[in-house]
């Protein structure tokens, strides 16, 4: 992964020196609020309903060990002992003291870590796929790329206050795993007939109030052009799009009023202006930001024979070989396999992590997955590269912390705002819902039996719960001062993107577990063999869906 040079670090600790001038001003009340607000965003501080909170940024979600357990300090020392995994990738606290957040970001820096442009009016946090590198369908490492945006976008002095928040994802293998297509910027690698590297671009997706799904600007934009493409989007759109209106300020709103066509060209002409510039990505560079991302010493191994272990000893054990089904993927190199670590054990709020468990993480991270962990944007952790012939051990020691729930892929691995517990634009509480669906859902067999659904909650429009892109979606809103809960179904990340269609009229939060109980009895009765649930929803249409939730008692 990569390593802060001396520039990255003089960058980071001005930073921090700034800030803390900055929040020492605001707190002696020499800094007006309207002044320090855009201040304290561009550092990832916000202020919640009950207490600031910090976004601490995870660039395309990679992390090492020093990482985690400096997040462990300081989730200890600064917070209430546990951080919250983001669907960018991204680590929050919810509890600290303002007047903590400089010596924190101090902290931070400690182990090339900051919270820099995790909030505001800016580029974010670059995300990608979680199993970039080692996943078995991928053409070509994404994370060099990401690495070459971070750095373009970071501190970018033109970029530092758009109409409105912007972001990137990039996506290096067949299927789409960073959902490229609900982001303001999805870059999809592509090789073409003569096998040079590329990107096909999509401009103006994103969820949130009006979620719309990116469409293709350029089909093959060589590796080279990169920065100059992205910026001649990025500035097109600081100098066009909306700033009179916050709610139709994001690209998407700019591409939709223009036209796909229309915006083409005009992002063609101004790209006309600087695709020369000092910004053109050279072989140089390039192969210096791809040295950064070194494979790890693997041993080697005959996957035939280190299978077929593997086969006997699930055989004789039903919790290893769900586990193994569920929460164990493919590995590029023989005799290796991803871990997927679920952070939604039931009682437990999606992405919640305790000081211990970080502790506890980087300890086995050492010890199978050469000393890295990776964070996804379904709020759970990975080890990329664990031996086989170590999983079944590894099971065991996660069963004791609590990771080891097998439920990745099914109807619990719920993705899951914050909500009103803490979030101060929330209409309606989302975690008490989660809780809720685990404890209706506990049967791990019937689990099983409906396959992948994806269900995701959001406590407001904002939609940080992704719950457009659901297979199930649930929507937190505000019904008369009340909390209310609207259903979406069909929705889709991947290549097959959709936005999900409400199913009708909201319902109360205890409603819903039955709701949902309703809507996969549906599901169950209509399938057919080998069917998902959202492949039976498209198929049927929402109607008998509609027809047994909101039908009357006799």
């Amino acid at each position: 992964m990569y390593v802060y040079d001396e520039h990255d670090r003089q960058i980071i600790s001005e930073r921090v020196n700034q800030f803390r001038r900055q929040t020492e001003r605001f707190l002696a009340g020499q800094l007006k609020e309207e002044v320090y607000l855009p201040l304290r965003l561009q550092n990832g501080l916000y202020v919640q309903r009950l207490a600031p909170m910090l976004r601490i940024a995870v660039p395309y979600g990679m992390l090492n060990v020093a990482q985690l357990r400096k997040l462990a300090h300081i989730t200890r020392h600064y917070d209430k002992g546990y951080c919250h995994i983001t669907t960018r990738q991204n680590i929050q606290l919810n509890w600290p003291n303002l007047e903590d957040v400089p010596d924190i970001l101090a902290e931070l820096a400690e182990v090339e870590m900051h919270a820099i442009q995790t909030s505001g009016n800016c580029i974010r946090n670059v995300t990608s796929d979680q199993f970039a590198g080692v996943a078995t369908d991928e053409i070509i490492d994404p994370r060099p790329y990401c690495e070459i945006i971070r750095q373009w976008s970071t501190l970018h002095p033109e970029f530092a206050f758009l109409p409105r928040k912007f972001k990137i994802a990039v996506s290096g293998s067949e299927e789409d795993r960073a959902a490229i297509r609900f982001h303001d910027i999805g870059l999809q690698i592509v090789k073409n007939d003569s096998g040079a590297i590329g990107f096909k671009v999509l401009v103006g997706g994103g969820l949130g109030r009006t979620p719309v799904i990116g469409q293709v600007v350029r089909e093959f934009l060589p590796e080279q052009d990169l920065l100059t493409y992205l910026e001649a989007i990025v500035r097109h759109y600081n100098l066009n799009g909306r700033r009179d209106n916050k709610y139709k300020a994001r690209i998407k709103i700019l591409v939709r009023a223009m036209g796909v066509e229309a915006y083409a060209a005009a992002i063609e002409q101004e790209w006309d202006k600087i695709h020369d510039s000092q910004a053109l990505l050279t072989d140089k560079e390039i192969n210096r930001t791809k040295s950064f991302f070194t494979e790890p010493d693997y041993e080697s191994f005959d996957e035939k024979s280190c299978a077929d272990t593997l086969n006997e000893r699930a055989q004789k054990d039903k919790d290893f070989s769900n586990w193994l089904a569920h929460n164990v993927g493919k590995h590029r190199v023989a005799g290796y396999r991803t871990v997927t670590l679920s952070l939604k054990p039931n009682g437990i709020a999606p992405g919640d992590i305790t000081d211990s468990q970080l502790e506890a993480i980087a300890d086995l991270a050492e010890e199978y997955s050469f000393g890295e962990v990776r964070s996804t944007h379904e709020q759970n952790l990975v080890f990329a590269d664990v031996q086989t012939a170590h999983l079944r051990r590894l099971w065991r020691a996660l069963t004791k912390l609590g990771f080891a729930t097998a439920n990745i892929g099914t109807l619990t691995d719920m993705i899951c705002c914050p909500g009103g517990d803490y979030c101060s634009l929330a209409n309606a509480k989302s975690i008490p819902v989660a809780e809720a669906i685990q404890n209706e859902f506990d049967d791990l067999d019937y689990i099983y039996d409906l396959g992948e659904i994806e269900l995701n909650i959001s406590g407001c429009m904002n939609a940080c719960g992704h719950h457009h892109i659901g297979h199930i979606g649930i929507l937190g809103v505000d019904k008369r001062g009340e909390e209310f809960y609207q259903i979406q179904l069909g929705g889709a990340q991947g290549n097959n993107a959709n936005i999900g269609k409400v199913l009708g009229p909201s319902f109360s939060r205890e409603s819903v577990p039955n709701v949902i109980r309703k809507l996969l009895d549906v599901y169950v009765e209509s399938r057919v063999e080998g069917e998902a649930f959202v492949e039976t929803y498209h198929r049927v249409g929402i109607t008998p869906f509609k027809e047994r939730v909101y039908a009357k008692a006799n």
